[in-house]
């Protein structure tokens, strides 16, 4: 019974959810200038758990096939037939009863958007198929994390948040052109389509570049929309410092560091963005 538990949070990359909790958290933090309440923070949480198991094991699914071809994804769950189609399908199922289901116990327009992310990750998987732009959808899945946190704190939608949902998209995209980057010739035999594999390694990581580039115009801007003080813009520098350090691991050629680039630098990134918006709501420090 633990295995298989075990298996499963594997499966759905369990640990990866702080890429999206810290954005959730930071966008609900910000909404209200300070701690949400705990009922709130909690149905929060389990919307964004389900959405993004849901979302992991729906890319997974469409993949699969591909995935067992691919040297690098090979050894992963379905391929490996250690998560069978119907228990991947059983989760699925589960993950988007969860988040529905807390949606609604949050407000009617958090309950209202709830479909988005459902539709946003069927269409990922797919876009890749046609279109070097898929990258941009995958910035797209986590863009609804901060505006969730948002508006499942408030029940409202204002400019600030889809502004700091676009940075979440583009820091996603960027980081995602630097993964592709290991599967760029795998990609041009399937047909697939990715920057990489369209421009090549050099050009692909200059557009990573300037995607982060405007994550971070667009963090800046946040901060002169809300008004927000010293630890905000701490937070803006550190996340700079991160991305610029990030770029400069696997420039050059270095592609054998893109896994510890996506990992390590990218969960600092998503750690910095909730932790300097907690500390600019809790103990403000204005500029």
């Amino acid at each position: 019974m633990m295995g298989k538990l075990r298996t499963v949070l594997e499966f759905i990359r369990i640990e990866h959810n702080i890429f999206s909790l810290t954005f959730v958290y930071a966008g609900a933090f910000l909404s209200v200038r300070g701690i949400p309440g705990l009922e709130k923070l909690a149905w929060i949480t389990l919307a964004l758990v389900g959405a993004r198991s849901g979302a992991i094991v729906l890319g997974d699914i469409a993949d699969r096939e591909l995935d067992a071809l691919n040297p690098r994804t090979r050894g992963r769950h379905l391929p490996s037939g250690r998560i069978s189609i119907r228990e991947a399908w059983a989760i699925v199922l589960v993950s988007y009863a969860v988040l529905f289901y807390s949606a609604h116990r949050l407000n009617p327009l958090a309950f209202a958007l709830a479909p988005v992310p459902l539709l946003l990750a069927i269409a990922y998987p797919y876009s890749k198929r046609y279109t070097a732009a898929a990258h941009l959808v995958l910035g797209l899945n986590l863009a609804f994390a901060p505006l969730g946190g948002w508006v499942g704190a408030t029940g409202t939608l204002a400019l600030p948040p889809l502004v700091l949902s676009a940075a979440a998209a583009l820091w996603v995209a960027g980081f995602d052109i630097i993964y592709a980057c290991q599967d760029m010739e795998f990609d041009k035999r399937m047909g697939l389509h990715s920057i990489p594999a369209a421009f090549g390694a050099f050009k692909a990581l200059w557009a990573s570049a300037l995607m982060h580039a405007m994550t971070l115009l667009l963090l800046y801007a946040v901060q002169r929309m809300m008004g927000l003080g010293l630890f905000y813009l701490m937070g803006v520098l550190i996340i700079a410092l991160l991305l610029l350090y990030e770029h400069l691991m696997v420039g050059a050629g270095r592609l054998d560091r893109v896994p510890v680039a996506f990992f390590h630098i990218n969960a600092l990134v998503s750690l910095a963005v909730f932790t300097f918006a907690a500390l600019e709501v809790l103990f403000p420090v204005p500029l």
